[in-house]
């Protein structure tokens, strides 16, 4: 049904396509949507495990420890309603696209995504990381100093390669874009 539809609206058009069948875009799709599945369901997972931890182990009074998870937990959580909103908002609109539309669309789509990139991420990056700060003098009294040093290289090295891992992301995103504004 779905192939149908971009077959007949495909065919009609004499403008040559960014992807060349309809096959190719359903494909296209699916590879970037099984990858924001992806990243939504680390983030869910970690969110998962902050949770539990506050849960069971966090003092039912405010502190910064508290507001450290909490910081850790809002970041993480906004994330991912962002990333289900681009996901769902793309998805719904796929089928029933023309060709030039959807190239038109695409531009538009990727100029989103470079404000949550360039604006949205690093803000939570940031917030996901003061928040981390703000629970090491809690780990520094709670744990041994072998411990602690573990907690603290490891977290900081995790919150790095994540920041990496998302910067190579934006870039394949903005290497589309402009491959996208070319045509």
């Amino acid at each position: 049904m779905e192939n149908d539809n971009l077959n007949k609206l495909w065919g009609a058009q004499a403008a040559p396509s960014l992807v060349q069948t309809p096959h190719d875009i359903l494909t296209k799709a699916k590879q970037q949507r099984n990858k924001q599945y992806i990243s939504i369901s680390i983030m869910s997972c970690t969110v998962v495990v902050l949770i539990s931890y506050a849960l069971f182990y966090s003092y039912f009074q405010w502190n910064s420890f508290n507001g450290g998870l909490f910081l850790m937990i809002f970041s993480l959580s906004f994330r991912i309603v962002l990333e289900f909103y681009s996901l769902h908002r793309k998805e719904q609109q796929l089928i029933s696209m023309t060709q030039k539309s959807y190239h038109r669309y695409l531009k538009k789509y990727y100029k989103t995504r470079r404000l949550i990139n360039w604006a949205i991420t690093p803000v939570c990056i940031a917030v996901y990381t003061f928040g981390f700060y703000l629970l090491l003098p809690y780990f520094k009294a709670s744990f041994s100093s072998g411990f602690y040093t573990y907690v603290l290289i490891s977290g900081f090295l995790s919150i790095a390669i994540i920041t990496v891992i998302i910067a190579n992301t934006i870039r394949k995103e903005e290497r589309f874009l402009k491959h996208l504004t070319k045509q």
